[in-house]
């Protein structure tokens, strides 16, 4: 499966000027950290007690990524590798972790999860250097348009970056679910959106058949919280996926044409894929509409959860402390379906885009994530003494969630690369 990024050609058709200024551009994008003095904490800090000493900084020496390894390397297709000097921060030295994911707080044993990096085959993936993504960002803006586990990224990055310097919140909207942050220094924007079916959504009762709620989604109608939004942002990144398992009830052009789990009478029972390809679809489409939207969307791809013995309301748990091989595990049933769907759609959406001028990139978390088993809270997410179900979707804070801001990195600095090839032409 080739992956959307783009090639990167330095043929012999293109003038020796135009190299030479790719070449200073790449470099100019890997040194600018190099006069900041980036330092991280030990990796051997787990902290648990506010009132212990933080660690002593050292200085920091990026890697960078060759032109020739941009040109080829999948950086989503890897294996997770030891990490000594992780993690980057701590609950202690982070403000913005939600409760659910401060796996340290809640007092996990082991430190091991915390000390893996992502090495893609073939080359090297930068660690995340909050102060070169500051300047990449400078002026621009990123909004995060989804689920729980968008929020968990968006405060995995905020985390990362509170090395150089913590956002001013500026929210418009009083709901908690929708936040929007200043980094002034930078001019640099940050914004969430809570849309976790991504289409129109109705909760028609709180408790309903599943005792998680039942909604009515009306699958052809983007949600308007989000796409009234997002046209003045350079950047949008779209998640969703676990809210699809929810008992729901589908509606096409206002007619219901049937239901998960839903427990009405003559409505036909239809697989959660239908709606999920459905809002994916209706999404991607929402966003090509969008005439004044000039910026890059990208989709963020689904990241599996590592249940076992049992479902969540089960007494399944994610109890293991070490990633899996590349060669112990493989996506299946209703994670493999969802991960087909959102590349499928993507790239349907990308070609009709490349016609009217529109942006599409694909973040593809899924296979890396997949072998994570080791990295979502479980019972660390809650006190010992609270009737809470083990968590095995979201993700601990530092933790595996941490390389996504890896990720999005490297696309950023790929953008950049992009702009300058595109105005030299």
């Amino acid at each position: 499966m080739e992956l959307p990024f783009g090639k990167y050609s330095t043929s012999a058709q293109r003038t020796p000027s135009i190299f030479i200024l790719l070449i200073l551009a790449v470099v100019v994008l890997g040194l600018i950290p190099l006069y900041h003095p980036f330092n991280w904490y030990s990796g051997g800090l787990i902290i648990r007690n506010p009132s212990e000493i933080s660690p002593t900084y050292f200085p920091f020496e990026e890697q960078k990524i060759e032109i020739k390894e941009a040109e080829k390397c999948d950086v989503f297709s890897g294996k997770w590798i030891w990490n000594p000097d992780a993690p980057y921060y701590t609950n202690v030295t982070c403000t913005e972790i939600h409760d659910h994911q401060n796996c340290m707080k809640h007092g996990r044993p082991d430190s091991d999860y915390l000390k893996w990096r992502w090495k893609p085959n073939g080359c090297e993936l930068p660690i995340f250097n909050p102060f070169q993504f500051l300047d990449l960002v400078r002026n621009k803006s990123v909004a995060i348009v989804g689920d729980s586990v968008g929020r968990n990224q968006m405060q995995s990055l905020i985390c990362l970056l509170s090395r150089v310097e913590y956002p001013v919140d500026i929210s418009d909207d009083p709901d908690q679910s929708f936040k929007k942050y200043k980094y002034t220094t930078y001019n640099f924007t940050l914004a969430i959106y809570w849309s976790p079916f991504l289409v129109s959504t109705k909760e028609v009762d709180a408790d309903g058949p599943c005792h998680t709620g039942l909604y009515n989604l009306y699958l052809d109608e983007a949600d308007e919280k989000w796409t009234t939004k997002i046209e003045g942002y350079d950047y949008i990144i779209l998640n969703a996926g676990h809210w699809f398992a929810r008992c729901s009830v589908y509606y096409v052009n206002n007619q219901r044409v049937g239901c998960r789990y839903c427990g009405l009478p003559n409505v036909t029972e239809l697989p959660s894929t239908y709606a999920y390809q459905r809002a994916f679809k209706t999404t991607l489409k929402a966003i090509n509409n969008l005439e004044n939207f000039k910026g890059v969307a990208i989709l963020r791809t689904f990241a599996p959860s590592h249940y076992e013995g049992g479902n969540w309301n089960e007494g399944g748990d994610c109890a293991r402390t070490r990633p899996y091989g590349s060669n112990e595990t493989a996506l299946e049933d209703q994670s493999m379906e969802q991960y087909r769907i959102q590349v499928e759609e993507f790239e349907v959406a990308e070609k009709e885009g490349k016609m009217k001028g529109k942006r599409f990139r694909l973040m593809d978390t899924t296979r890396a994530m997949l072998l994570r088993p080791d990295g979502h809270p479980s019972k660390y997410g809650h006190w010992p003494n609270e009737n809470v179900a083990n968590d095995c979707v979201h993700w601990c804070l530092p933790g595996p969630i941490d390389s996504w801001s890896d990720f999005l990195f490297h696309m950023f600095k790929m953008e950049a690369i992009r702009s300058l090839e595109e105005n030299l032409q």
